[in-house]
């Protein structure tokens, strides 16, 4: 039976409701009354149940295809505006016990380079992500309770805030590392990280349990109720995901969507982002052994059909995506991209001999930090490195009351703007520090508060005589 209040991992990602959900949608894809039903409600911007969701994803009037395209760029603007966070995955370690068929880090790989950092290289690594303008981390780390227990993320987390060179700082740190007990969540949270992010992989029960056949992260139960456990141990802003390919990306869409409503009829609040990647090829991994692999037309539908359904949550789309690609949907809900980033452990401070490989998955977009900068300001986007919201404690259901009622625009556009005037004083090429220069005067007139407006200008002159770090 499917419960979205269950806190069992069968009832609220309930199979035979997955599968109902799909036979709806197929039945229902050229039912245009009913279509247009779920585009007006859609126009509230109050999200969408999984089957209404499912039913766009399908549609196959392309008059109505367009329609949705439409409502997800304004439901984009209308809640996160034209900015777009920044941030650089940084892996500790590819040490791991588990065995997924779809990652070079599986037990059985014994050619991949295995590396560990250490607490100087990791004091190293953040020097580099520091000078090269990062403000916020996502922390990756293999499955492996003997070379990364809690305890060395835990120390990892403590050096990367403590390092502190020229004007950069690290202000948040996110984290990714496999399901854990709410003890260990409760670390995390006292760590001061931001988001705790888990990919689910796959949804569907079998496939998972055939991706991974060994390691503890085989329990499906134990993985699928990981944010539960997190929500208890009191780190409210979660963040899942999907690997697209792996299942029947139909399939993946209607879970995905329903283990958000269970976060939100749970705790009250559902997921902060939202990841949508792509297998790529790796060491030993041709994505091509896969059976369902999506092309770029049904990813950009996915992608705008999760902004409709849960306006308020963030998405993110990482170095996996070409430009073209990510140009693509940046228009249609994403909200956070990665850049300049390596998917080796380390790689930043000195380039990785190719000889040494320990890159988790090949990058479609390997422009650096301050190219990828400069491209979303041409494109007239906001390159945002604020962390205000976390550190100011405006966190899960405090987090969603500001969006929803859209204060959120005078704390998030001038804290936009003020980092990224940080960033083109610091770390900025000539070009890229002349165009941001003249988009933050547009864009100042954007702030709807007179007084904050006010407060921005006058910091922007303080930023430029070499303080640091103010923000809402």
């Amino acid at each position: 039976m499917y419960h979205p209040k269950s806190r069992k991992a069968e009832e609220f990602i309930c199979h035979e409701e997955v599968l109902a959900t799909l036979n709806y949608a197929q039945e229902n894809k050229n039912n245009i009354k009913l279509i247009e039903k779920i585009i007006e409600k859609a126009h509230l911007k109050k999200g969408l149940t999984h089957r209404e969701a499912a039913v766009l994803l399908d549609c196959q009037i392309e008059e109505k295809n367009q329609e949705i395209y439409a409502l997800a760029e304004q439901i984009k603007k209308d809640f996160y505006g034209n900015r777009i966070v920044m941030f650089a995955p940084l892996y500790l370690s590819n040490y791991c016990v588990n065995g997924c068929v779809y990652c070079p880090y599986h037990l059985k790989n014994k050619h991949i380079t295995r590396k560990k950092m250490t607490q100087e290289e990791i004091r190293r690594e953040t020097i580099a992500l520091q000078d090269m303008g990062h403000k916020r981390l996502a922390l990756e780390a293999g499955e492996d309770p003997v070379n990364n227990p809690i305890e060395y993320i835990l120390e990892s987390i403590k050096t990367i805030y403590s390092v502190k060179h020229k004007n950069g700082a690290i202000r948040r740190v996110n984290v990714n590392i496999a399901a854990t007990s709410v003890e260990n969540y409760r670390k995390l949270r006292d760590a001061g990280i931001g988001t705790y992010i888990l990919f689910q992989e796959t949804y569907h029960k079998e496939s998972y349990e055939r991706l991974h056949p060994t390691g503890p992260k085989h329990n499906y139960t134990y993985h699928t109720e990981a944010m539960d456990r997190a929500m208890e141990g009191g780190i409210d802003d979660v963040g899942i995901g999907v690997l697209f390919g792996l299942e029947l990306y139909r399939y993946e869409f209607a879970a995905l969507l329903m283990h958000a409503e269970h976060l939100e009829a749970v705790f009250g609040v559902g997921p902060h982002t939202i990841s949508v990647p792509r297998i790529r090829p790796a060491d030993d991994i041709d994505p091509s052994s896969f059976d369902n692999g999506i092309d770029d037309d049904i990813f950009a539908k996915l992608v705008a059909c999760i902004r409709i359904s849960v306006p308020y949550t963030g998405m993110i789309v990482s170095t996996r995506e070409s430009k073209e690609c990510r140009e693509r949907v940046l228009h249609l809900g994403v909200s956070q991209i990665s850049g300049g980033s390596k998917t080796s452990v380390g790689g930043y401070a000195e380039d990785e001999p190719e000889e040494e490989d320990s890159s988790q998955f090949e990058l479609n977009d390997n422009r650096t930090l301050d190219e990828i900068v400069k491209w979303l300001m041409e494109l007239g986007y906001i390159p945002s490195f604020c962390t205000a919201c976390y550190r100011e404690g405006r966190t899960g259901d405090r987090f969603m009351q500001l969006l929803k009622s859209g204060q959120i625009h005078n704390c998030c556009h001038p804290n936009a703007l003020m980092t990224l005037k940080e960033y083109l004083e610091d770390y900025a090429s000539t070009g890229t520090k002349n165009l941001g220069s003249q988009l933050i005067l547009d864009e100042i007139h954007n702030v709807p508060n007179e007084k904050v407006r006010k407060i921005v200008v006058e910091n922007l002159e303080k930023i430029s005589s070499g303080n640091r770090d103010f923000r809402f």
